[in-house]
C-alpha cells in the first residue's frame, strides 16, 4: 500500500474531517481514504448523461421555456490597421 502526505491543509478542512470521521466512528485517516475512494469511483458524466439528468429534473414541472433573443445582423469584424 502507498501512503501520501497532504501539506498546507486548511485548519477548517482538518476540523471538518475530524468531525466527519467522528460521526462515522472512524479515524481521520480512514475517513480521508473513504472520501478519496468514493470521489474517484464516480465516473465523469458525458454530455448525453448530463442532458438526461437535467431533463429528468425539469420535465416533471412541465419543462422550461426560454425566450430566444432576436437575431441581429452580424457586425463587421474589427480592422487592425
Amino acid at each position: 500500500m502507498a501512503s501520501i502526505t497532504i501539506r498546507n491543509l486548511d485548519d477548517e478542512v482538518k476540523q471538518r474531517l475530524r468531525v466527519r470521521a467522528a460521526e462515522h466512528g472512524r479515524s481521520m485517516e480512514h475517513e480521508a481514504r473513504e472520501i478519496l475512494r468514493a470521489a474517484l469511483a464516480q465516473t465523469p458524466q458525458t454530455g448525453e448523461e448530463l442532458y438526461r439528468a437535467i431533463r429528468a429534473r425539469v420535465e416533471p414541472i412541465g419543462g422550461i421555456e426560454l425566450e430566444l433573443p432576436p437575431r441581429e445582423p452580424m457586425r463587421e469584424p474589427p480592422t487592425f490597421d
